[in-house]
């Protein structure tokens, strides 16, 4: 039964076909070259083989049925004639045979021996070792050929490929005069080679003179990826961004394809910086506001607390309703201090102002911040997990307990009674987890932006500003650390403060 599940990436069989644009001109360069040399060296080939084809044939044509007619006499029955076979000015291999009444009356092969050096001086008599036995099929074959017709290519049996050609004898019979085709086919082949070798070393030459071309050709574009990269690499997403970088002159040619990408990747660049600059910009007058705004009510927000708490310590009697009223503006100013404390904190921390450097001992901070949790929140199981020996940090101890402070209280603020929390210190990585319902998904991307809340229905009573967690983020990136989200099996929160 088959599987349907999916092979790892890893393990998938990579495809074969270049991936650089410079690999593929290269690649596409030398297919296009082995089609023109492949077109070449087949149209010089069927050239070569016809040429010598039509030589052979011409060969054949003046040749006759010289050496065919002299196997009839050399045949005769001994002191019937006197007569020599004939092998004047025929090439070693030349096959002759004569043909009476469809019949092969006799058949021999120029072998290019001594006696046929002597039969043409005339000085010794003709002798049988030249002399072949042709099989049933090339009888037939050669009884096949037309009279006076072309030459035809014929497989003999016993001696390979032959052009052979008939004419007609004197005597009625038929005389085939047939040439070898292994000289032409040996050298086709050579030439062959020859062009093989030929191509192979063209081909060479022409791919690495291509990949040398191109490598210049592509340089402009080079730089282009060379200064995309570098500007992917800076941090644009917040704070002050200085964007210099720009595609070269050289790579910015107008009168090239490559130089017009390199000047619309420079407009381009000058458009995102001047973006960034009008961002920066809000951005400043923004913190700037909200650090005059918190200055600005800090000191009417203590005074309106102030005179709250001194009418409820009055000796003189205070009617119910009035004495709530003053308990309900103490609360909401002291939860509007908070508000403008965290927005001064947040102020500091974006215009970059340095914490205090101490030594922080991180296994003490944990312990105090959980009996701290545990008061506030005695329905929820708290559980320490921490080292042997204590864990020392540098940093700013407020800062940090502020951290595990808004970390542990948003673990029991949206947790129902009996969640259990564990603070785990393991080197210099504080993990606080819950087994609570988690964090929608939704929210998940959003849980570290500034007034965010995770209960949009809770009341201002009991409800928070939504800065505690962006508070966190801020301080953990200020030491030159991380605070990072991470839910398991759709259940429970995970967040992780990582620090240097």
């Amino acid at each position: 039964m088959s599987s349907s599940v999916p092979r790892p990436r890893s393990l998938r069989p990579r495809s074969l076909r270049p991936r650089t644009l410079r690999a593929r001109l290269i690649a596409g360069l030398v297919a296009l070259l082995v089609i023109i040399f492949a077109g070449v060296g087949l149209a010089v080939t069927t050239a070569l083989q016809h040429y010598l084809l039509v030589r052979l044939d011409q060969q054949l044509s003046d040749t006759g049925g010289r050496y065919a007619a002299s196997l009839e006499r050399a045949a005769d029955p001994v002191g019937h004639s006197v007569d020599r076979r004939d092998t004047r000015a025929q090439a070693p291999g030349t096959f002759g045979a004569r043909l009476l009444h469809g019949i092969v009356t006799a058949a021999g092969v120029v072998d290019g021996d001594a006696d046929d050096a002597g039969v043409e001086a005339g000085t010794i008599p003709a002798d049988t070792d030249d002399l072949v036995k042709l099989t049933a099929a090339d009888q037939r074959t050669l009884a096949a050929l037309p009279v006076a017709g072309p030459a035809r290519t014929a497989d003999l049996a016993n001696l390979g490929s032959y052009r052979v050609r008939a004419v007609a004898g004197q005597d009625g019979d038929v005389l085939i005069t047939g040439l070898p085709l292994r000289p032409l086919t040996d050298t086709v082949h050579q030439a062959i080679m020859v062009e093989v070798t030929v191509f192979a070393v063209a081909l060479g030459v022409a791919g690495l003179a291509g990949a040398l071309w191109l490598r210049l050709a592509l340089r402009p574009l080079d730089r282009i990826a060379v200064t995309a990269e570098r500007v992917s690499a800076l941090p644009l997403a917040r704070g002050e961004v200085v964007l210099t970088e720009r595609v070269p002159g050289t790579a910015a040619d107008p009168a090239t394809e490559t130089g017009r990408v390199g000047l619309a990747l420079n407009r381009m660049l000058g458009h995102v910086e001047d973006a960034l600059a009008q961002r920066h910009a809000v951005e400043d007058r923004l913190r700037s506001f909200a650090a005059d705004a918190g200055h600005e009510l800090r000191t009417p927000v203590a005074t309106v607390r102030g005179h709250a708490e001194l009418a409820l310590r009055h000796p003189d009697p205070i009617a119910p309703p009035v004495r709530h009223a003053l308990e309900r503006v103490e609360a909401e100013a002291r939860r509007m201090g908070a508000i403008v404390d965290d927005l001064l904190l947040l102020a500091r921390l974006d215009a970059g102002r340095p914490l205090a450097t101490a030594e922080v001992d991180l296994t003490r901070l944990a312990l105090d911040c959980t009996d701290d949790a545990r008061a506030a929140a005695p329905t929820h199981h708290w559980r320490l997990d921490l080292p042997a020996e204590p864990v020392l940090a540098t940093g700013d101890e407020d800062r940090l307990r502020q951290v595990l402070a808004n970390l542990l209280a948003n673990a029991h603020r949206h947790t129902p009674p009996g969640t259990t929390v564990t603070l785990q210190l393991t080197g210099h990585r504080l993990t606080v987890t819950d087994d609570g319902p988690g964090i929608p998904p939704d929210l998940a991307p959003h849980i570290f932006d500034r007034f965010v809340r995770g209960d949009q229905a809770r009341s201002r009573t009991t409800g928070t500003t939504g800065l505690g967690l962006a508070i966190a983020h801020a301080i953990a990136a200020a030491h030159g650390g991380s605070l990072t989200l991470r839910q398991e099996d759709g259940r429970g929160a995970v967040f992780v403060l990582t620090l240097p």
